[in-house]
């Protein structure tokens, strides 16, 4: 028994060793001894694994499990822990109101659903630009929150035994759900040598706008009547999203950070709109992560042909384009050669279409995109529940024939990452209330008795533990 176990976990790691390296030099726009498989396999995982929507929504230890299931069963290079990333127990806890919840507002076997609001109902109002503005994270919290949130009572309000329960089950509820993600990494590594696709979090400013506090109408209007003021709120988001993209990256910089690009392509917003705002407010996001190191899997939602020039100005290696409804040709000859590119299989290919169409669809996309290394085959968007099992396995065994590109020793030339630039750069730090923190230790120290002994030990901690509160209510934003 001992000699059996031993020698599987062997395997597992040289398996875990091959596909990461795998990964790691397509991603690095090298060409590996084959194409990559990455699905981002959400809820198809529970078909896959017997599982309902409701389960592996609002059970995410089923979740996990159904991604194991199916590490185990498909030859699939890199995934991610659990893609079905809105953990409605916790959404449920704090009262979370712009979801739809599988057996509880939409049928079992039902994906989430996200409810946007009218221009009416909107999250946050148009007069509320300058608040938002001058302290998002305090914005965030007394206005935002409670009218997202059935549990939290609004500013000026008396508070509730509710509202003081949720804060307590959404922190113990986020931080319980965070960190089960560690082990499932661990498991996946040990039980079936598949590494993680990605760590860590990003979104674009605007996109944070229109998903979670404008909601898209309000912004469209927003964006011809008051776009100073649109700009300068995504300038505002900045430093925060910067932030937090840099705090949850994988420290080794091997894995990329996502981010999930939907509203600023077409038809939402137009060019001058992109290039005036969307982009002023993301490039130097990217240019500070890939400064310390960390490539950006740019998840471009939608059709993004408008802008592949723009995004072609990048630094080499810095991001791996994702691709959805771009056409996959124009993308190549434009970005090709400098960046990886990933995806490009219909979804509606997998949900609709037949496994031989599966297969040749991957076939071209290998013979057109892949031909020369830096491509990752995935889907076009996240694989959800009505993929057919047929079609996720002719994606898999469709890249397993064609994807062959040398031996697995001979080496591959592969784009590094700059050395690391130490600190983070002014305009990160730049405002009046540093990313990081809710409430500053100064402000807290007037009405303290003055600090005997060591005040560094105590600001230390007191920052430590802001960090926590801070964490909160911007995964609350960007993550749920």
């Amino acid at each position: 028994m001992i000699l059996d176990y031993t020698w599987g976990e062997m395997m597992a790691d040289e398996l875990y060793a091959a596909r990461l390296d795998r990964y790691v030099t397509a991603m690095r726009n090298g060409a590996p001894d084959r194409v990559p498989l990455r699905p981002l396999a959400a809820e198809v995982t529970a078909r896959y694994a017997g599982f309902t929507c409701q389960e592996v929504t609002h059970d995410y230890h089923k979740a996990f499990e159904a991604v194991i299931r199916c590490c185990r069963d498909f030859a699939w290079d890199a995934v991610v822990p659990n893609m079905v990333y809105v953990w409605t127990g916790f959404t449920e806890a704090i009262g979370l109101r712009y979801y739809g919840v599988p057996g509880i507002h939409v049928a079992p076997d039902v994906c989430f659903q996200y409810r946007e609001p009218s221009e009416a109902d909107a999250f946050m109002k148009r007069e509320e630009y300058d608040e938002l503005i001058d302290d998002p994270v305090r914005f965030l919290y007394e206005t935002w929150l409670p009218r997202v949130s059935t549990e939290v009572r609004a500013k000026g309000q008396p508070t509730s035994y509710r509202n003081n329960l949720s804060f307590v089950k959404g922190g113990m509820a986020m931080l319980s759900y965070f960190n089960a993600f560690g082990p499932q990494v661990e498991r996946m590594r040990r039980e079936c040598g598949t590494p993680s696709s990605i760590c860590g979090m990003l979104k674009a400013p605007l996109d944070i706008l229109a998903d979670k506090l404008r909601g898209y109408v309000a912004l469209a209007f927003d964006l011809m009547e008051i776009p100073e003021k649109v700009l300068r709120a995504c300038e505002a988001l900045m430093p925060h999203l910067a932030y937090l993209a840099l705090t949850s990256a994988d420290p080794s910089g091997t894995l990329p950070i996502p981010i999930w690009m939907h509203r600023g392509c077409t038809p939402f917003i137009n060019r001058e709109q992109f290039e005036t705002i969307y982009w002023p407010t993301l490039r130097p996001i990217f240019d500070a992560l890939w400064a310390q190191g960390n490539q950006v899997l740019m998840y471009a939602e939608g059709k993004w042909d408008a802008h592949l020039e723009r995004f072609a100005e990048l630094p080499a290696g810095s991001v791996i384009f994702h691709l959805d409804r771009t056409d996959p040709l124009a993308a190549h000859r434009t970005l090709g050669g400098k960046f990886c590119l990933s995806g490009g299989l219909p979804n509606a290919l997998l949900a609709f279409g037949s496994a031989d169409d599966v297969k040749q669809q991957c076939r071209r996309l290998i013979e057109a995109i892949g031909a020369g290394g830096g491509y990752i085959m995935d889907a076009g968007a996240i694989i959800q529940n009505d993929c057919t099992i047929a079609n996720l396995r002719a994606m898999t065994d469709a890249t397993l024939e064609y994807g062959a590109y040398r031996s697995q020793s001979s080496p591959s030339a592969r784009v590094e990452p700059p050395p690391v630039t130490p600190g983070l750069p002014a305009w990160v730090t730049a405002p009046k209330i540093r990313p990081g923190i809710c409430l500053p230790f100064a402000e807290k120290c007037r009405e303290m008795p003055p600090i005997q002994g060591y005040p560094g030990l105590v600001r230390d901690v007191w920052d430590n533990l802001e960090g926590f509160a801070y964490l909160y209510i911007w995964h609350v934003l960007l993550s749920f």
